[in-house]
């Protein structure tokens, strides 16, 4: 199958691209504040209500594995298309949803729509860009994911509180055919698809890529390097609320310091990237998230908590997080240039699997606080073996070749 990437024959906006790649995300926390009100409305229960949550996770998650490999076969701009066209509809049916079940199919449909963004502006970046430039672009969007999520529970809150809930899907909706119009407008092709698809294709092509101990290590190496974060944020409200006694209020100003330390973190990768190896610098983000663990871990055990270490050593594991991913998924999806589409895909799938699993690992035990600290640590150690297994690897077929 030939999917060399085409050169675009216009330059692609990075700000078109960091909004086609932060929507499907920005819907899943946008809603989260304004769960208990759509709840008393549609008379549903609070764990009816949280499927809205879960089932777009997976959503998130499982249609990653398919618009890749799709678009390896039919070209990123249709199939861009056509996840914000679903994403901007099942929105609609959320806002207009006369029950939870309704809610709950439509947000899994927006997910499946919105999840085209996260795997595909990854690949269009790959695409249209040389290496280094690939890693700065990539910090820019790695940026604003975690911006975008950051700042959306407090505009769903606004939002909400001001309009009532369906409005936030509403202005969901008004986002995504905003995204649809500029992409139609503004966005090339960027692939060469090849115009061919069976799922004898899909199953060899991941097969191809999971048979890859450098894909495979980079995937896993950057799922926990980053989304392992989850099981911190799962745990926040009771750490800071329960443990701590600070105002409920504040828990979303602390989760914003960790947002500026990935932005710093991504910001250093595009400064950097071209002065100092991708290699060095994402073992070097790795080794300051798990040196970060360790002390967060440390914290607990001695029960020596405080708001100002536990935002300190946090700040640091953000932003050791922020010079890694960038870095782990330009080398995950440049491992085979005729699979990019694919490997970003997948690698998105694994990315949300591993968040899914570390926010549920949170539930064990009768201590979340210790229970979080313990799975950073068993992410950051799987990554740094992870890293070194894809290195080692890379390592031995340059010096094959």
């Amino acid at each position: 199958m030939n999917t060399a990437s085409l050169a675009p024959s216009r330059p692609i906006p990075l700000w078109l691209l960091t909004l086609i790649t932060i929507s499907g995300t920005m819907a899943m926390h946008m809603f989260v504040p304004a769960l208990p009100m759509a709840g008393q409305d549609l008379a549903a229960s609070a764990s009816q209500m949280q499927m809205t949550i879960s089932f777009y996770v997976i959503g998130l998650a499982v249609g990653q594995l398919f618009y890749g490999p799709l678009s390896d076969s039919f070209g990123r701009r249709p199939l861009l298309m056509i996840g914000l066209s679903l994403y901007t509809l099942f929105a609609l049916i959320a806002a207009l949803t006369p029950s939870v079940h309704t809610l709950v199919a439509a947000r899994l449909g927006t997910a499946l729509g919105g999840c085209a963004g996260l795997a595909l502006g990854r690949a269009i970046v790959r695409d249209s860009s040389q290496s280094d430039d690939t890693v700065k672009k990539l910090a820019v969007l790695n940026f604003m994911m975690m911006v975008g999520p950051g700042l959306s529970p407090m505009v769903g809150s606004l939002v909400s509180g001001a309009f009532g809930w369906r409005a936030v899907f509403w202005l969901l909706a008004g986002v995504g055919l905003l995204t649809l119009l500029l992409t139609w407008k503004l966005l090339p092709e960027t692939g060469r698809p090849s115009g061919k698809f069976t799922g004898r294709v899909l199953v060899r092509d991941y097969r191809e890529l999971l048979r890859s101990p450098q894909f495979v290590g980079y995937a896993i190496g950057g799922g926990c390097a980053t989304t392992s974060m989850y099981a911190f944020i799962a745990t926040a409200p009771f750490l800071f609320h329960t443990v701590l006694h600070r105002p409920i209020e504040a828990v979303g100003a602390y989760l914003g310091i960790m947002v500026l330390g990935m932005s710093l973190g991504s910001i250093a990768t595009g400064r950097l990237v071209g002065r100092v190896k991708s290699s060095l610098l994402m073992r070097a983000g790795n080794l300051m998230s798990t040196l970060s663990a360790l002390a967060f871990l440390g914290l607990v055990l001695a029960g020596t908590q405080s708001v100002f270490w536990i935002l300190a050593v946090m700040f640091v594991f953000t932003c050791g997080a922020g010079l890694t991913s960038p870095n782990a998924l330009t080398r995950a999806v440049s491992v085979n240039p005729q699979l990019t589409g694919s490997a970003a895909g997948l690698y998105g799938f694994t990315q949300m699997m591993i968040g899914a699993i570390c926010t549920s690992l949170v539930a064990l035990g009768s201590d979340p606080a210790l229970a979080a600290a313990l799975i950073l640590v068993g992410a950051m150690a799987v990554s740094q073996v992870a890293f070194w297994l894809a290195g080692s690897n890379t390592s031995r077929l340059a010096a094959s070749r």
